[in-house]
């Protein structure tokens, strides 16, 4: 159980990294040719509030957890300061010790509140695992794989209606393969950048005044990631987000929003598989000695079904959120992603509950496809607003 168990972890940390199915005289656009890249937990919703509502966070209400979405939001934030901390149980149909742990922080600078200064750590653990080699009685030692990263971002206000921001990532990648005698394998960092805007303004429909929020985000720009000492190198998972939302008030207690978020990895089509071995392993060498940065704008234009194979492979989710007085949320909303690159599609659901120093969220996920391992998972997510705090100090 155990190394079928690091075989799944090791699927999962290098993300999709298998070759296409298409022959290429068929329809490229209609075969399996996901995007690959590595650390795909840096891609994961960290928080039950938008792991609710379909995965979307790049134009929704500030909070804390816009550290991942959008951290431009933060200078659009209520409240001073804030911390939270989300707890994310993994493959557990499977196994029970495999989990992702996420803290994250914020703090407004100045008295006017233009600034904003943030922070977060994400931890993703596999475990034990002992390994054992071609006989059971050939012991390895015990492996303890996880993914780390650290960012700090910093965001300013613009103007009344917009905000821009930018920061840096560090991400450290360890399979625990070298600890067990696997020398070929070894840790692997890399550095990222990221960076996003947000606009909100208040307009009427009808005889309500409504919030319009627009953001975009642009994360996880940087080097890539090797686990063999710079041998063969990984893409991180490059991605724009782009979004939309739209807050109404039903009356001076009760609230609704319909947000909606649309991602396009910035990351180049693996080329599909060739029955003429020689061009594949060109194909391969010019695919992997591409740069991060060629790789970006040659990410819309690269795939090989075309235009059509182009717009399979932007995902998004839609999200619902109602509120009632500011203190009792119910979410719900759907993930897609097309079948031909990854397959991801799944319906969530939530509620929270807030009250003035602390807010609790909680999100289930129901798969529609069985490639999820969040399927069927409680999240659980904890927040503190540290005016509140304050005010109730006093």
């Amino acid at each position: 159980m155990r190394q079928i168990k690091f075989i799944v972890a090791l699927l999962l940390l290098i993300g999709c990294s298998c070759f296409a199915k298409a022959q290429p005289d068929e329809d490229a656009a209609s075969y399996f040719n996901p995007i690959r890249y590595a650390v795909p937990t840096l891609v994961i919703a960290p928080d039950a509030r938008a792991g609710s509502m379909g995965d979307v966070g790049a134009a929704t209400e500030p909070d804390v957890y816009s550290q991942h979405w959008n951290p431009a939001k933060y200078a659009f934030a209520y409240s001073k300061a804030g911390i939270a901390l989300t707890y994310t149980p993994w493959l557990r149909k499977i196994v029970d010790d495999i989990n992702l742990g996420y803290l994250v922080g914020y703090y407004k600078l100045g008295e006017e509140d233009r600034h904003a200064l943030s922070g977060s750590l994400r931890y993703f653990s596999i475990g034990e695992i002992h390994m054992t080699g071609a006989s059971p009685d050939d012991d390895m030692g015990t492996v303890s794989p996880y993914e780390m990263t650290a960012d700090v971002m910093y965001s300013l206000k613009l103007n009344e209606n917009f905000s821009m921001a930018a920061g840096l990532r560090f991400i450290y990648s360890d399979l625990g393969a070298s600890a067990a005698g696997n020398n070929g394998i070894t840790p692997g960092s890399a550095w990222a950048g990221d960076i996003a805007g947000y606009y909100n303004k208040y307009v009427m429909l009808g005889n309500s005044e409504c919030m319009l929020g627009l953001g975009f985000d642009i994360s996880n720009i940087g080097s890539k990631l090797s686990y063999n000492g710079a041998i063969t190198n990984e893409f991180l998972p490059a991605n724009l987000r782009l979004g939309a939302s739209l807050l109404a008030p039903l009356d001076d207690y009760n609230t609704i929003s319909f947000n909606l978020d649309i991602n396009k990895f910035l990351i180049p089509t693996p080329p599909l598989r060739s029955s003429d071995e020689i061009e594949q392993q060109r194909q391969w060498r010019e695919y992997n000695d591409q740069s991060p940065i060629a790789g970006i704008f040659k990410s819309f234009s690269d795939a090989p079904g075309g235009f059509k194979e182009e717009l399979q492979e932007l995902r998004g989710g839609l999200g619902i959120e109602y509120g009632y007085d500011n203190k009792f949320f119910i979410r719900s909303g759907y993930f897609y992603e097309n079948p031909n690159k990854g397959n991801f599609r799944y319906f969530t659901a939530g509620a929270g509950f807030k009250m003035e120093v602390l807010q609790l969220d909680v999100a289930y996920l129901i798969s529609t496809t069985p490639s999820n391992p969040l399927d069927q998972t409680l999240r659980f997510s904890l927040s503190f607003d540290m005016d509140g705090l304050k005010n109730l100090m006093r």
